[in-house]
């Protein structure tokens, strides 16, 4: 088992990685006996780290919301990190590649919570409920750690959260059915990918369920005013400097973001 210093340790590498933008050996390596909630309290560790560093917690994401990736990772349910605002940009943005190691993005959407949302026994109807709203969303995803990653290196670095980039149409949960929201990914000029949000779990709101019933067990609400993630329903790209990307999500309108 992980001491305490151990877990703020790893962190402190885990932060210092981030920095320098350096990657760091593999935590499943260090500690080959890591074990999952371990690796969250390294998360949690890193997560207060940041906040002591200036940072504020946002919200929150959920990964490896896919049946396939969740038997790739060899677990048999998503993960879960948060959202800090100094990662968050809008529609349009032109961002450093730099600030990442190695990042990739995602296609998905945003929960902007109306009211606290906390488990147990939280449901869809529950979390279309408690939601003011939803928009499309590009996740940048970036790792830390050298490769290659097992599902515990992913979970303590904040299971790999990069930054967000949101815009498009807000719609509210009674005005579209959020199971068939599609979307393509280009890059420079090319499709890349597509995806229909019914592959988060059947419906994306069924990982938001998931989470705030998760995080119950751990004190954690989701507030009023936070945004959720719900998981990619796209494979991740590969992001480099000058790449443009334009995220198209039909009625939901869509998203432009470049990098320098």
């Amino acid at each position: 088992m992980l001491t305490e210093e151990q877990s703020h340790q790893a962190a402190e590498l885990l932060v210092e990685a981030e920095r320098t933008r350096q990657r760091m050996p593999q935590l499943s390596m260090l500690h080959p006996e890591i074990t999952l909630d371990e690796a969250y309290r390294i998360q949690s560790s890193y997560v207060r780290q940041r906040l002591d560093g200036g940072a504020r917690i946002v919200g929150h994401k959920i990964g490896l919301t896919s049946r396939a990736m969740q038997i790739a990772a060899g677990i048999a349910e998503p993960d879960y990190g948060c959202i800090l605002d100094d990662r968050l940009f809008r529609d349009g943005s032109q961002i450093s590649a730099a600030m990442f190691l190695a990042p990739k993005i995602e296609v998905e959407l945003a929960f902007v919570m109306g009211e606290d949302l906390t488990g147990p026994g939280c449901a869809v109807h529950d979390v279309l409920r408690a939601t003011e709203f939803v928009m499309p969303a590009l996740e940048i995803i970036d790792f830390r750690t050298e490769p290659p990653l097992v599902v515990t290196d992913t979970i303590a670095d904040n299971a790999a959260f990069g930054a967000l980039v949101t815009g498009g149409r807000i719609v509210r949960p009674q005005e579209a059915d959020l199971r068939w929201i599609g979307a393509t990914l280009s890059r420079n000029g090319v499709i890349e990918e597509s995806g229909l949000s019914a592959a988060i779990m059947g419906h994306p709101a069924a990982g938001i369920a998931w989470l705030a019933n998760k995080l119950a067990a751990h004190g954690v609400t989701l507030r009023r005013g936070e945004i959720v993630l719900c998981g990619s329903f796209t494979r991740a790209v590969d992001v480099v400097a000058g790449d443009v990307f334009h995220a198209d999500f039909g009625r939901l309108g869509a998203i432009g973001v470049s990098f320098a």
